[in-house]
């Protein structure tokens, strides 16, 4: 699989992207995830940004961003370290 798959009705992300973006192995990104300590959001881009979408995952302090092409290509990738602040939840939802 590719890092980044469109399939019918959602996006598939390769866990080994997440985690290396969090610097976690995969079987701790996936325990985080089912416990909900690790959530996402996607926005799809519009005007100059159309075509793009930006995936953003966040973990305790920690917010992944990955920007890729309308193929899956990953355009950009950024990791941010709020050294040790959580993040408040208003970051984790859209607008």
């Amino acid at each position: 699989m590719a890092m980044i798959e469109f399939q019918e009705g959602g996006i598939e992300v390769d866990a080994e992207l997440v985690a290396e973006g969090f610097g976690i192995d995969q079987a701790t990104l996936r325990a985080r995830m089912r416990e909900g300590k690790i959530t996402s959001r996607c926005e799809q881009g519009v005007g100059e940004d159309e075509g793009r979408y930006r995936l953003t995952f966040f973990s305790g302090d920690r917010r992944l961003r990955v920007i890729v092409d309308a193929a899956g290509h990953v355009v950009r990738r950024s990791v941010i370290d709020f050294a040790g602040q959580k993040l408040p939840p208003a970051t984790h939802k859209p607008g």
